[in-house]
């Protein structure tokens, strides 16, 4: 992890002002695709309550919206805000709210958190802070996702191999799930409940094994 700050928000600002979709989210087959695997790989077939930091323009957060009761989306530019509540407004179970994190966390708990191209934005201390108050949030045996470009970006502090090297560390998580392409990094956590064993596999779940 870099010790530089974090990435500024004029850098969101000023991506926001030159397109309402400057990373094309909305377009590319590379990031439709990554969004089919993301969601695919949840373990659940259904979510009580989600949450998703730095959801951009809502494209995650309709396929999310597919399996979760409620989900509550955010991002820090208003513009992005205003773009995902216009592609979800037909979605009833979806909230988007502007809020810059972790300063302003949203009340939990959730049963599914997912962090979605955000981490490498973030220095050491900002990243740590969150993660803690991610993990507050998420409910015993709650679904964390994360899943992050792997390729050096200037404007980014890590890649999605150094995320999942950080996520390694993290007490009290159980890897579920390890999707790694040359592109990203996706990876499923599930918090270990309170009897402290790892939590059944899908497979288990349904008397498969």
């Amino acid at each position: 992890m870099s010790r530089r700050p974090r990435t500024p928000e004029a850098y969101f600002d000023g991506m926001y002002r030159g397109a309402p979709d400057p990373w094309r989210l909305a377009e590319r087959f590379y990031e439709r695709r990554k969004y089919d695997l993301t969601v695919a790989a949840l373990p659940l077939p259904r979510y009580r309550r989600a949450f998703e930091p730095g959801c951009s323009v809502g494209e995650l957060t309709r396929r999310l919206a597919g399996r979760c009761d409620t989900v509550l989306a955010c991002d820090r530019v208003e513009s992005a805000v205003q773009t995902a509540r216009r592609r979800t407004e037909d979605l009833p179970g979806v909230e988007v709210r502007r809020l810059l994190l972790p300063e302003q966390w949203p009340d939990g708990p959730f049963d599914l958190i997912v962090l979605s191209e955000l981490l490498y934005y973030l220095d050491a201390g900002t990243l740590d802070r969150l993660l803690d108050r991610a993990l507050a949030a998420l409910e015993p045996d709650g679904t964390l996702v994360t899943v992050h470009w792997n390729h050096p970006v200037p404007e980014h502090l890590d890649t999605g191999t150094g995320i999942a090297r950080r996520l390694a560390a993290l007490p009290g998580l159980a890897l579920l799930a390890d999707h790694r392409e040359d592109d990203f990094v996706l990876q499923v956590h599930q918090r270990i409940g309170p009897d402290g064993r790892r939590p059944a596999s899908v497979a288990a779940r349904e008397g498969l094994v």
